[in-house]
């Protein structure tokens, strides 16, 4: 399958998804609070029903989930994320970030048409920017092949893609690609979705950690076509 491709992935089989998904939703099911549920998802402008488990808890319920299970390879991760991403709780996406975050050091460019399936399907920004940041960042920069899909993904009608291009090298610091992540901020900067000007100026507000004076020289040349946030997201800490 090709990393861009549009089918949504076969769920390979893996005994160790198995495991997990026998233990998740019996840990996660028995904390489940239906009043704090309301109140999650509707601050995640209800993209999905919550179980109602707060974010210290469910760390600590993953904890037992994961407890005494081999190191996956990538077929257990694509596995492992795909099922728990067909559940409808937002609970069990955020045990797929966190599992893919914490392995993904173990995966290929194979794993990338997974991650965009993630992103594109129950899509809102807490998962997506984790799964930008810390699944398809590490990838890309482990394989720079993939940085070409980062260049058709800035282009991409999903503003969820182009949000993701935006926001992969927001960790890469001193190895950041600066003239791609300059150029990925240009092709959308008239754009009118506030999730892409704000995810500019994070992009750029980040990097300018490494850069400043890259980052001051890339917004003054281009201040007429940025939108006022993005400026203001850009320098708010020059």
């Amino acid at each position: 399958m090709l990393p861009n491709d549009r089918r949504p992935p076969p769920v390979p089989a893996s005994a160790l998804a198995d495991t997990l998904m026998e233990r998740l939703p019996e840990a996660y099911g028995a904390a489940a609070d239906p009043v704090r549920a309301r109140d999650m998802a509707a601050y995640m402008k209800d993209v999905a029903p919550f179980l109602g488990i707060p974010t210290p808890l469910r760390r600590e319920l993953s904890k037992t989930v994961t407890k005494d299970t081999p190191k996956p390879s990538e077929t257990d991760c694509a596995a492992l994320a795909l099922r728990c991403w067909l559940l409808p709780e937002r609970e069990y996406h955020y045990f797929a970030v966190d599992y893919l975050r914490r392995h993904v050091a173990r995966c290929s460019s194979g794993l990338l048409p997974v991650a965009r399936h993630l992103i594109v399907t129950v899509p809102w920004w807490d998962t997506v920017d984790l799964l930008a940041a810390y699944t398809v960042g590490p990838l890309v920069a482990a394989d720079p092949r993939l940085a070409s899909v980062m260049d058709e993904w800035i282009e991409d009608e999903n503003l969820w893609l182009a949000r993701t291009a935006l926001l992969h090298q927001l960790r890469f610091k001193t190895a950041t690609d600066s003239g791609r992540l300059f150029d990925h901020c240009r092709r959308r900067a008239g754009h009118p979705e506030f999730f892409l000007r704000k995810a500019i100026g994070w992009a750029l507000r980040e990097y300018a950690k490494t850069d400043p004076d890259a980052v001051r020289a890339f917004v003054e040349a281009e201040r007429a076509t940025l939108s006022p946030l993005s400026v203001r997201e850009a320098l708010k800490n020059l």
